[in-house]
């Protein structure tokens, strides 16, 4: 079977005449191999993945899945400064996750109406709906008064 394009080894292309890996273990990897993404698209899934790596950042996007909110507020949400959640709302931003719209004085952060944005909203919902027994949030149960 040939490739479309060859596939890399160790960040080389495999010359033509090596489309076979080191093992032969009785599997079809040369058809796995003709449907792996490039490089590039591992690179922005990763990039993806990181934004997720920080526990404050995972907040925010978990928040702003939901709601639309200002800065204030979402600082509020997550006990952190200005500052603070203006840098995590930047580094969203720029990845094309969150978007801002100016209301008035204020700017409010909500998800970008991206296929990447909506399926990263899927995938944080579905990873929290497995560990829903969790506590509630400090701050909903001081104000419901708990």
């Amino acid at each position: 079977m040939a490739l479309a394009t060859p596939p890399l080894c160790y960040n080389k292309l495999m010359p033509k005449d090596s489309y076979t890996l080191p093992h032969n273990h009785g599997q079809d990897v040369l058809r796995v191999l003709e449907r792996m993404p490039s490089r590039p698209r591992f690179e922005r899934v990763a990039t993806l993945f990181r934004l997720l790596e920080d526990p404050t950042r995972l907040r925010i996007l978990w928040f702003l899945c939901h709601c639309s909110e200002c800065v204030t507020d979402i600082g509020a949400v997550v006990g952190m400064s200005v500052a603070a959640v203006s840098h995590h709302l930047q580094v969203l931003r720029r990845a094309g996750i969150l978007v801002s719209e100016r209301r008035g004085k204020e700017i409010y952060y909500t998800l970008a109406d991206t296929h990447e944005a909506k399926l990263l909203h899927r995938s944080i919902d579905a990873l929290f709906e497995l560990t829903k027994d969790a506590p509630v949030c400090p701050l909903l149960a001081y104000a419901q008064g708990r």
